[in-house]
């Protein structure tokens, strides 16, 4: 039994309805993931080249007539330029010694005028062969999870990204 083009009007858009809806937020949803580790990749490169940059830095830089000693402001503009494309108000950076000294920067552009010198020469924190560490968090807001089960509506939720990097000083 055939039926008619009359009979089979708006089939198309029931289809579509069913299955393309789906594959739409599907493509956004492998969209925002891929873009959310491109961050978490960028905040660990980041905060990884500049525990690198601080390690050259302790204090053979101290030392009368050498003069590469560094501040938490130069840290701080180290990792902004480091982590490209990242916005310096959603970041946030805590670096620590081995005697466990802490510095945080929340945000990290709040830090770009600290004149501290480090790591600091108290407790022998910049002498050679000690371990210093940076942590960093970057807040991913994503518009996909205004669609996540139990967020609240119309609110662009997010989520925070976090790396840590260790390095001993080397000079």
């Amino acid at each position: 039994m055939r039926r008619s083009k009359k009979q089979e009007a708006g089939a198309t858009l029931i289809e579509f309805v069913l299955a393309g809806i789906p594959a739409v937020f599907l493509l956004v949803s492998i969209f925002q993931m891929s873009l959310a580790m491109w961050n978490y990749h960028t905040v660990a490169s980041a905060a990884r080249d500049t525990a690198r940059y601080m390690s050259l830095r302790g204090r053979g830089c101290t030392i009368s007539g050498n003069s590469c000693s560094i501040t938490v402001g130069t840290i701080a503009q180290r990792m902004a330029q480091s982590a490209i494309g990242m916005a310096p108000d959603r970041m946030s950076v805590t670096l620590t010694t081995q005697s466990g000294q802490t510095k945080t920067c929340n945000p990290l552009n709040s830090c770009y005028s600290d004149a501290t010198v480090w790591p600091p020469a108290s407790n022998d924190d910049n002498a050679p062969g000690n371990l210093i560490k940076i942590s960093a968090q970057f807040s991913f807001p994503s518009p996909a999870a205004m669609v996540w089960p139990g967020s609240a509506p119309a609110t662009v939720a997010g989520f925070t990204l976090g790396a840590t990097s260790y390095q001993n000083i080397i000079f």
